[in-house]
């Protein structure tokens, strides 16, 4: 198993390369409440919008080659997946603790009786799509159980693609509708759930989904493919990499053959830069500017307010590639500084 993992800890530090596949192309679909993204006939991601979800997320999310990096449950579960966190889909951005209210972990899997302890996103309109920049701009509000609008969302959402390299630019627009306070809480902000390629192997027993699709307690679990490993800015790897403070993480894992590293980047203009990681083994991989003492005892601690019409805004980069090195992700993240 150690040859196994040093092997691959090797790969994900070599070079690999596609060639772009062509213009980006947005396929608006009301009727299913989502926006398709393409490069040229490659299918990337869609920007979906149900009403029966708690907040809109990128989902699934494709590398250059075709193969899906996300988890597909609870909305499209694949067979030996986990079954916990349900409120773990794609691609998303909320937070533990606004004005008391937790919108990261709100879901269909919490009790009515319990519902006005929790947030929802919801969503108002694609405001516009431009397919000669790549650019998607989404409105949504942060709403309690009441319909009470705490924060107006405004999203741009700046898709590309290079020599096979997949990024998502998101710049998030939180406007106050009243005095709203972020306060500091591990459960957040930008916030990506893995295909199970990407987790670490399972060495205790949990909750999966069986061949079947059907939850079940599986003590011992066949780890054939599961490989993933994380790294930083700073140099850790694997688990050591949570809580740290990084302007980067990465996660890379081999499936079916190919080698993939999928990165988080932060941005200077954030507060608190560099972000909290919140990477978990699981799968969870998340970006969290607002951790703090939640993630660090020895952390100052942090809170944010904003009084009515006051804004805050959050910049974060997504990077899908292959065999990306240390070198690369850096200079990619140079590049998003600037």
């Amino acid at each position: 198993m150690k040859v196994i993992l040093s092997i691959l800890v090797v790969l994900c530090f070599g070079l690999s390369s596609f060639s772009v596949k062509g213009k980006i192309d947005f396929k608006h679909n009301e009727a299913n409440k989502k926006v398709d993204v393409y490069f040229g006939d490659s299918y990337f991601t869609s920007y979906i919008y149900p009403d029966d979800m708690e907040k809109q997320v990128l989902y699934p999310i494709m590398t250059a080659s075709g193969k899906n990096i996300t988890r597909g449950y609870p909305i499209n579960p694949k067979p030996f997946e986990r079954t916990d966190h349900p409120h773990h889909l794609g691609l998303w951005l909320n937070f533990g603790d606004v004005n008391g209210l937790d919108f990261w972990n709100n879901s269909f899997a919490i009790k009515p009786e319990d519902k006005a302890n929790y947030g929802s996103i919801k969503f108002k309109e694609i405001a516009k799509t431009n397919a000669k920049t790549g650019t998607l701009v989404t409105m949504s509000d942060w709403v309690d159980i009441n319909n009470e609008v705490l924060l107006n969302e405004k999203t741009s959402f700046v898709f590309s693609e290079e020599n096979g390299v997949r990024k998502i630019e998101r710049i998030t627009e939180l406007t106050a509708r009243k005095k709203v306070t972020f306060r500091e809480n591990k459960e957040g902000l930008l916030g990506l759930r893995m295909d199970r390629a990407f987790e670490e192997p399972a060495d205790k027993p949990t909750m999966f989904l069986d061949a079947n699709g059907n939850a079940t307690a599986i003590p011992v679990l066949n780890n054939e493919g599961v490989n993933g490993v994380y790294r930083n800015t700073e140099g850790f790897t694997k688990g050591d990499v949570w809580g740290k403070r990084s302007a980067w993480v990465a996660l890379c894992a081999k499936k079916e053959g190919e080698v993939i590293t999928v990165v988080i980047f932060d941005h200077p203009e954030n507060p608190n830069y560099p972000a909290w990681s919140h990477a978990r083994g699981y799968g969870l991989f998340a970006s969290n500017n607002f951790g703090g003492q939640a993630i660090d005892k020895n952390a100052s601690p942090v809170k944010l307010e904003l009084q009515s019409g006051e804004k805050l805004v959050l910049k974060h980069l997504v990077v899908v590639g292959g065999d990306l090195t240390d070198e690369e992700i850096t200079e990619i993240s140079e590049n998003f500084k600037d």
